[in-house]
């Protein structure tokens, strides 16, 4: 979607993807690259929402500056349910950069993945498979590993040609040699970091993992929104969330999600925030 403004006597039309990732978390792509597919598709404004850290962001905005495109300093924290522990995801944006809360609160998330993922990494292993670390620390930028990380050896090694392939849900779901997760903060306590930093905080795809029942608490604790346009969100999904944004008057967002040969084929600009609600986002960086 683009929105056209005045700047200057003259129109300007702005087009927003507000959901980003790149290789500094689980997105296979540097900034560098980002920023070249967000111009070839006419997106101004994009968010770098990293799992669980801010790393990079400073850069990350000045690099954009150069190139013409705002970057929206963001984050996606990984989070869960206490009572059932169902995984739900916050995003924040605006944030203070320094960020000492959300920063507080996900690195012991990051340094419990990493530990996670080195122990699949042995698991698989002992399995019998080929793995190279040092070419999964490269994957990774000698930062935290991620599953996609993992996948993208064992297809450099040849045991499948994708990430989210049967291999994937073989050894990662279920009852797969690597399905074991990690223990995440509290949806809640992601929430009031996200606040405490400046920030606004928004449920991600909760189409995706279906978190509605979490909202009307969530929403208690200072939730600003919901993020409405996502490549999984069903007519029943929007349905449910214009319901929500009616009963607590909330921000609604959008995004690609995009994790480049890491995620779908899901381009940056090809789902963006709903046009009545740029403002909320442009406003606060003008």
């Amino acid at each position: 979607m683009r929105q056209e403004i005045q700047h200057g006597g003259r129109q300007i039309q702005m087009k927003i993807d507000l959901h980003v990732h790149t290789d500094i978390s689980d997105g296979a792509c540097n900034i560098e690259e980002i920023l070249s597919m967000a111009k070839a598709n006419n997106v101004t404004h994009l968010a770098i929402a990293n799992h669980d850290t801010l790393a990079g962001l400073p850069e990350a905005i000045a690099t954009g500056k150069n190139q013409g495109i705002t970057i929206f300093p963001a984050i996606e924290i990984s989070a869960c349910n206490p009572v059932n522990n169902k995984k739900i995801h916050i995003l924040g944006y605006n944030i203070n950069l320094k960020g000492k809360n959300v920063t507080t609160l996900c690195a012991p998330v990051l340094q419990k993945r990493h530990k996670n993922s080195l122990w699949q990494i042995e698991q698989l292993t002992k399995a019998g498979y080929d793995l190279e670390l040092n070419n999964i620390f490269k994957h990774a930028k000698g930062g935290t590993i991620y599953k996609q990380h993992i996948m993208a050896e064992l297809i450099k090694k040849g045991y499948t040609d994708q990430i989210y392939s049967n291999l994937y849900q073989q050894l990662f779901k279920k009852n797969g040699i690597c399905a074991r997760d990690i223990e995440y903060v509290d949806a809640s306590d992601a929430v009031r970091a996200i606040k405490a930093d400046g920030g606004i905080a928004v449920l991600a795809h909760p189409g995706q993992l279906d978190s509605y029942d979490l909202i009307d608490e969530l929403v208690q604790v200072g939730l600003d929104g919901i993020e409405l346009n996502h490549e999984d969100h069903t007519p029943d999904d929007h349905k449910k969330i214009w319901e929500y944004q009616k009963k607590h008057n909330l921000i609604l967002t959008g995004g690609s999600d995009f994790h480049g040969r890491f995620g779908t084929n899901i381009q940056i600009g090809d789902i963006c925030c709903p046009e009545e609600y740029i403002s909320t986002f442009t406003s606060a960086r003008s």
